[in-house]
Parts: C-alpha cells; sequence; structure tokens
C-alpha cells in the first residue's frame, strides 16, 4: 500500500493546532509522517507543537519546518518537498479528520483514474454551520461545471479546496508543478484544475469538521456571499490581488 505523507502549513493557529494534532495520534492505519510548515507565527503554535511533541506518542515521523514565506502554497510546497511517503495529503491546521483517513486515502488512489481527492468538508464551533457547509459541498460540483464545463464532463473535474483535506499521488503532484506560489487564495482550485488532466477529481463521502471562525465573525449570509463571490471572480479570471482583498485574516 502506498504510504501517506500528512502536510500542514501554519500561521498563528495556536488555538486549534493541538486537536488537529490529537486527531492524527490515533489514526488507524498510521500515516507515515507529518509534516507542519509554519509561515512565522506569532503565537503560540510552536510551543503547541514542541508540547506536542513532548506528550503524545507518534505511531509516525513528525517533522516542523520553518518558512520565511508566509504563503500556503510555497509552505505546503515545502513540506511537499520535504516529505517522503508517496501520497501528500495537506491538511489545515484547524480541521479535524476521521480516523481512518489514511485507509479511506489509500482506497480512493487505487483507483488509477483518479488523480486527486477531497472531503465533505462540514464547518462547526458551538455549532454546526449547516447551510454553509452545504454550499461548500455543493460549490466543489457547480463551479467546475459553470467554469470549466469541458473538463467537468470529459475529466470528472471537480473544485475542491483546503478545508476539504486534498490529496493526491506525488508523483502527480510534481508532474503538474505542485502549488503555484504565486497564489495567495484558490490555490486549490488552480491545483485542481492541472490534476484533472491526469485523472479525476473525487470527492469522498465522508466528512471533515473545521473551524468556522470566519462565519463566526463574518455571519452566515455575509460569509457566503463572500465565498460565493470569490468563486464567481476566480472562475471569470479576475486577479489573484484583487480576490485577495475580499478574503482578510480572521486569526
Amino acid at each position: 500500500m502506498p504510504e501517506v505523507s500528512i502536510i500542514i502549513p501554519t500561521l498563528n493557529e495556536g488555538d486549534y493546532l493541538a486537536r488537529s494534532l490529537r486527531c492524527l495520534t490515533i489514526l488507524d492505519p498510521p500515516a507515515k509522517e507529518v509534516v507542519v510548515v509554519d509561515g512565522g507565527s506569532a503565537d503560540n503554535t510552536l510551543s503547541v507543537l514542541n508540547q506536542h511533541s513532548r506528550d503524545m506518542v507518534h505511531p509516525f515521523d513528525v517533522t516542523v519546518v520553518e518558512c520565511d514565506h508566509p504563503c500556503r502554497a510555497t509552505q505546503m510546497n515545502l513540506g511537499a518537498k520535504r516529505a517522503k511517503g508517496d501520497v501528500l495529503c495537506f491538511l489545515h491546521g484547524d480541521t479535524l479528520v476521521p480516523d481512518d483517513l489514511v485507509a479511506l486515502v489509500e482506497t480512493t488512489l487505487a483507483d488509477p483514474g483518479i488523480a486527486c481527492g477531497g472531503f465533505i468538508s462540514l464547518m462547526a464551533g458551538d455549532t454546526t454551520r449547516w447551510l454553509t457547509s452545504l454550499h461548500n459541498s455543493f460549490k466543489t460540483y457547480y463551479a467546475a461545471l459553470l467554469f470549466h464545463p469541458i473538463l467537468f464532463f470529459r475529466n470528472g473535474f471537480r473544485v475542491l479546496f483546503g478545508d476539504q483535506v486534498m490529496f493526491c499521488r506525488r508523483q502527480d503532484f510534481w508532474a503538474c508543478g505542485g502549488f503555484d506560489a504565486s497564489l495567495t487564495i484558490m490555490e486549490e482550485a488552480d491545483l485542481c484544475i492541472k490534476l484533472s488532466r491526469r485523472g479525476r477529481i473525487v470527492q469522498v463521502n465522508r466528512t471533515v469538521v473545521s473551524s468556522d471562525r470566519r462565519v463566526a465573525k463574518w455571519g452566515t449570509l455575509k460569509a457566503n456571499f463572500i465565498y460565493l463571490m470569490i468563486g464567481f471572480l476566480w472562475g471569470m479570471g479576475v486577479s489573484d490581488t484583487a480576490l485577495r482583498q475580499f478574503y482578510e485574516d480572521v486569526r
């Protein structure tokens, strides 16, 4: 079976990272390794990592890499370079995964016609944001159909986003050039376009849970409007710089 490397880009994720890391210690089967790439956190992210390394028993190798350029695409590319596994799984620091994550990844990619996969993302905090979560799941399909219909029907193209825990073969990732380091937003969608030429993109019918901090700050209607607007503007070819102004950092 292929070995799975989990890559986590972090920037000021101290409030959430410990829970995400604890989820990874009970994966069955375990991942080969976890590579955390920090983009210069000013909070307690690194101390959380150090404490976790001291206090928890890991069934896998943990590597912490410091990146001097706080850009998620750059951080994930750096993590992919350090990773040793056959499969790369990109996980946000505020996301919780099921304990059979590795088995789901391996089973999905056992189909040679599939190039990339991700999961159904639930946004939750004090409550589960069902409307936003449902919209994001549907967006995987309608964004692909609206803006790349030929790829949608011919290649099984889907648009996956970062909180869906994307995974792909290491070979396919580098054959596509990895993430576009010039992008600060929608870098996962861009990678999906490139990977779709190597196989289908699938949304696995299992859930992962991510922090609802943006929805909690913006409110449900504003958050969904922003997500919708960014998706449409991206599909119309609006520049990364213009898109970024709508997506403020809430950490």
